[in-house]
């Protein structure tokens, strides 16, 4: 083939790669201090696509020092409003500004409460939802009544009724199940990925048993149940020590009902996080439910084993009796028989902490960002 019929097929094949212009609303942005998995996952597959060649804009809140403009990783992040006024901030500067520059696609990330972009969005752009758990309990747990009852037995559902016929996507197959039960009708899991490599050998371990809990500190994490569960433990495993790593409102009544082996080591970063975790022998996860429960595949990449509740999303990230141990939600009893059963006996902390780290080496967000893109191009 000559140089000229090269540089064709060359430049025919360049023209056939899709670029797509990408606007996705989110009420956090993995600036922000309260930043939680939700944002970890929009922050890799959003640097992904842009990395691609596709140019993405992020909407979301502004907080304390941000900026009300600015790129970051190739993604441009535009910030209005707080974190309720970001809603309808967003509706007004789609109308005011968003609507001219043009998207193929709208993702609205909707972490309990919608943008409602099916009632605003109408300039021919394709909407997509992403939906990485259902609030459900954490209405029960985070709000006071009766917005409480109102958020768990009305207000969501009502939320998403104008999602049903939407393209959506999650991270779990518990999500999906959830969202299928209310009537959704394209539900797409594309999974979660890791921003590090897992370790290619067992790291060495604390000389005494640590449990590790890793995560915020808020009620419906149920950081309490770690505590109450420990000391449990501590019954039978005298020398235990229970690490608590990460910071939030509950951390006052917390130390409040701590007892002697438990530590606090506050927020930390991923760094300092990673390093404390590979020494741990069991992470517990007493979470009301999750969307998918990253920090169980982190610590399973630091070949650290998982005790945790039976909920959404915990049963995606936890093979039972193969990366960890599940047992029933809230029986804290059960959950303290679960760490001590991987406390004292060595052969199934070692096949569990081994099974785990060779399950984190399937995760990938290059995968993530790539499953995703698909969905965008057949929606």
């Amino acid at each position: 083939m000559c140089a000229i019929e090269l540089d064709f097929v060359f430049r025919e094949n360049v023209i056939k790669v899709e670029r797509f212009k990408v606007l996705v609303f989110n009420w956090r942005c993995w600036l922000n201090p309260e930043m939680g998995g939700a944002e970890v996952f929009t922050r890799e597959v959003l640097k992904r696509w842009a990395e691609a060649g596709h140019d993405v804009t992020l909407f979301t809140s502004k907080f304390k020092g941000s900026c009300d403009e600015e790129v970051v990783d190739k993604v441009r992040i535009v910030r209005e409003g707080g974190k309720y006024s970001v809603y309808w901030k967003a509706k007004k500067l789609y109308n005011k500004r968003f609507i001219r520059e043009g998207y193929d696609v709208v993702i609205d990330e909707i972490n309990t409460r919608p943008f409602s972009t099916t009632k605003f969005v109408k300039n021919g752009e394709r909407i997509i939802a992403l939906i990485h758990q259902l609030a459900r309990e954490y209405w029960l747990y985070e709000t006071r009544f009766p917005i409480n009852y109102l958020g768990y037995y009305f207000l969501e559902e009502r939320w998403l009724n104008n999602y049903k016929k939407t393209v959506t996507v999650t991270v779990s197959e518990s999500t999906k199940k959830d969202l299928v039960d209310l009537g959704f009708e394209r539900v797409f899991v594309v999974g979660e990925g890791l921003n590090f490599k897992p370790l290619k050998k067992m790291a060495e371990k604390e000389g005494y048993p640590v449990i590790v809990y890793a995560g915020r500190l808020k009620k419906a994490k149920r950081p309490d149940h770690a505590i109450k569960a420990f000391k449990i433990v501590r019954r039978v495993v005298p020398d235990a020590e229970l690490w608590i790593l990460g910071d939030g409102y509950f951390r006052n009544k917390l130390m409040r009902i701590a007892c002697e082996g438990v530590r606090f080591f506050g927020s930390l970063s991923n760094e300092e996080r990673r390093n404390l975790i590979k020494k741990a022998w069991v992470l517990v996860n007493p979470s009301v439910r999750e969307g998918f429960g990253l920090n169980v595949v982190e610590a399973a990449a630091l070949g650290v084993p998982c005790v945790a509740y039976d909920v959404a999303g915990l049963r995606d990230s936890v093979i039972n009796g193969e990366t960890g141990l599940l047992v029933k939600s809230g029986d804290i009893e059960a959950l303290a028989e679960g760490i001590v059963n991987v406390l004292t006996n060595e052969n199934l902390r070692v096949r569990l902490s081994l099974k785990a780290l060779a399950y984190s080496k399937s995760f990938s967000w290059d995968n993530v960002a790539d499953e995703f893109m698909k969905v965008i191009k057949a929606a």
